[in-house]
């Protein structure tokens, strides 16, 4: 059974990436260690995490029949986010959610890229 995502960021879609096919991966679990890391939110994320969560989206993409937003100014937006997230946070927070305790959140494993209602929401369960 092939799916089809309109692309944008907002609580019940993913975000920057859609989905063309129904491929199936175990989930992995989450890591029950986690270690806070928190500075200035007017930092850019630095050029190696960028680096890692781009390589992490496409490596995502390839392994569950997935695709990058056409608009590829969603897909920076998106990718910058998770980046900036891990160097604040210590984990790829989802960027496209409001969290009012983002450090519980991360802490928590639940929003960190790929979060568990994409997961549940397209039925493509991912292994990293």
């Amino acid at each position: 059974m092939n799916t089809s995502l309109n692309l944008s960021c907002s609580t019940t879609t993913t975000c920057g990436i859609s989905s063309s096919s129904s491929s199936c991966f175990s989930s992995r679990p989450k890591s029950p260690s986690f270690r806070s890391v928190i500075r200035a939110s007017n930092v850019e994320p630095s050029d190696k995490s960028v680096e890692i969560m781009r390589k992490f989206s496409e490596q995502y993409a390839r392994k569950s029949g997935t695709y990058f937003c056409v608009d590829k100014g969603v897909t920076s937006v998106v990718i910058k986010g998770l980046a900036d997230h891990k160097d604040s946070l210590g984990a790829p927070l989802c960027p496209c959610r409001h969290y009012d305790d983002k450090a519980a959140e991360a802490g928590q494993g639940f929003w960190n890229c790929p979060c568990v209602p994409h997961e549940r929401e397209v039925g493509i369960p991912v292994s990293m």
